[in-house]
């Protein structure tokens, strides 16, 4: 048996166990039958999402629909870092599958990519101690920039060789890459990619699934679980969390590809349900009976704005607390 060094500790729950297994069983499924990985279209489209929801956790300003006219090399009257950051982030995701996860090298050339022309330390790890910060609260100090190198490097093995199920070690070294928080800036797009990365290579679907879609819309679910694992030294809560976003990526997904004609009759009460009216979420969830809000955004609101069906009343927040939506001209 091995000997590691790093050691991450979280406990495998019986919650944990039922996901990894529900997941792994779904996603060959969703792998015989999507198509995914040979329909260029639904790769792309799911490579927007992916960009615009881990950008968006960060507070890029671009909407969906700038986003895809950036990929298109359009123009976009936005602020030239958010900009700039896109056009990374397309860079580094459309060599993912190029990298070799355990390599360190390919980790700093990867974030070298992610952040050209946004920070000075450019694909090399942090030279100074950090904070992370949420509002006016500290809420992590981070190891110090002397150890970040060693710790890298033992978390990279770990992942390599540990025998733990794909699933839970990388949402595992999420956590623990975040901890370390390598980078001067970029940790958490970094996190996210390298997990998905870590996922595609056992299950290559995963490079087209847009989890982040899905942490995006549960931002504060995401750093709830950041923190108290982070207060309570055991990952567990955040391997939780992020099991179940992937779940509910993939619960969607095939819902999407298996029921076509379900989703288009969800939509479709949708717009019976706004008809002429400005409605916001919460409103048009009444109106439809429903109470669950992933499955409404994930069945109904989602699918709709993708159709082009609805607009939202504020594009360039999508997030935005006063968000309503309308049937479009």
């Amino acid at each position: 048996m091995t000997d590691f060094l790093y050691k991450p500790r979280y406990m495998i729950t019986d919650e944990i166990l039922t996901l990894a297994a529900q997941i792994a069983a779904r996603a060959d499924v969703l792998t015989i039958q999507s198509g995914m990985g040979q329909n260029p279209k639904l790769r792309r489209v799911n490579r927007i999402r992916t960009i615009h929801s881990s950008l968006a956790i960060e507070n890029n300003s671009l909407s969906l629909k700038q986003i895809t006219a950036i990929m298109d090399g359009k123009r976009v009257l936005a602020p030239p870092q958010d900009i700039c950051e896109a056009e990374n982030a397309f860079q580094v995701y459309n060599r993912l599958l190029e990298f070799d996860p355990y390599d360190i090298m390919d980790l700093l050339t990867a974030h070298q990519i992610l952040m050209k022309g946004l920070v000075g330390e450019l694909g090399q790890f942090r030279s100074g101690n950090v904070g992370v910060a949420r509002g006016d609260e500290l809420v992590h100090i981070a190891p110090p920039a002397d150890n970040v190198s060693g710790l890298m490097a033992d978390l990279l093995r770990w992942t390599k060789g540990a025998a733990v199920h794909p699933l839970i070690k990388s949402c595992v070294f999420h956590y623990e890459f975040e901890i370390i928080h390598p980078f001067a800036d970029g940790n958490g797009r970094m996190g996210r990619m390298w997990q998905t990365l870590l996922l595609a290579k056992w299950k290559e679907i995963f490079a087209w699934l847009p989890v982040e879609t899905i942490v995006y819309e549960r931002q504060q679910e995401y750093y709830g679980a950041l923190g108290r694992s982070n207060d309570s030294g055991d990952c567990t809560e955040f391997v939780s969390f992020m099991l179940r976003a992937i779940w509910d990526t993939i619960e969607h997904y095939a819902a999407t590809d298996q029921d076509t004609d379900q989703v288009s009759d969800q939509v479709k009460r949708l717009i019976n349900a706004l008809g002429s009216q400005t409605l916001s979420a919460l409103e048009l969830m009444e109106r439809l009976g429903l109470k669950h809000r992933p499955t409404f955004r994930g069945n109904y609101l989602r699918p709709a704005l993708e159709a082009k069906l609805i607009e939202m009343t504020l594009a360039q927040t999508p997030n935005a607390r006063g968000q309503k939506y309308r049937a479009t001209k």
